[in-house]
């Protein structure tokens, strides 16, 4: 339980410093006349609220499915650990790569510059996909070796919370479809900057988390 609390802490200031750095020269709110629009900070757009709402919601999943493992755990008498396999190490080190390819990305967005906006997007989304093979090769590899996903709650355990980290990346993977769509399309960096600075934070968001659950899953 104590692990879930510093879990929900750790995102809480982790939303709370993206706020306050991506508020920093603001225009202040406009005192009297306009839309409701024009009266709020340039950061509450449409798009950053739901993915913060969206955010919110998946840190309470991600909580609680840790909680559920913790309790789980502690019944002992028939939880059979289940061995990391060397392959996470190389998909961890693959998903890290792909975070920071996604933020160069963003920064050349930011610079107007499309050649290294188009570069480091595609990087990313491919390296993404790579890290779902790889998982996929790691589930192949402990149904291969015996580690089935009903014969030991350590194994469902394992199979559920990798699992659910690989769905939120093909959630993910839609979103940078479009974007990447768009970018073909012509759009200037300008046009999609606000679109690949969401699918970086994203990114960052579920590194964060892989990162979170890979140490349980080595720990326990």
């Amino acid at each position: 339980m104590t692990i879930t609390l510093v879990f929900l802490a750790a995102l809480l200031a982790f939303f709370l410093g993206w706020v306050l750095s991506r508020t920093v020269n603001v225009e202040p709110w406009v005192a009297d006349g306009g839309t409701l629009n024009d009266r709020l900070p340039e950061i509450l757009t449409t798009p950053r609220i739901a993915l913060a709402i969206f955010l919110a919601v998946a840190s309470s999943l991600f909580a609680l499915s840790i909680s559920a493992y913790h309790m789980r755990m502690e019944f002992g008498h028939d939880w059979l650990a289940i061995p990391s396999p060397v392959l996470l190490w190389a998909n961890t080190a693959i998903l890290v790569l792909g975070s920071l390819a996604l933020q160069w990305s963003w920064n050349a967005a930011r610079r107007n510059d499309a050649a290294g906006l188009r570069r480091w997007l595609y990087i990313g989304g491919s390296l993404t996909v790579a890290f779902i093979i790889g998982q996929m090769l790691v589930w192949r590899d402990l149904n291969a070796g015996g580690y089935y996903m009903t014969s030991n709650p350590a194994n469902a355990f394992f199979y559920f919370l990798t699992g659910l980290h690989v769905l939120h990346l093909l959630g993910g993977l839609v979103a940078w479809v479009r974007t990447a769509n768009r970018e073909r399309a012509g759009a200037s960096p300008e046009a999609i900057c606000s679109s690949v600075e969401l699918c970086t934070i994203y990114w960052h968001y579920l590194l964060v988390i892989w990162f979170i659950l890979f140490a349980l899953l080595l720990t326990t």
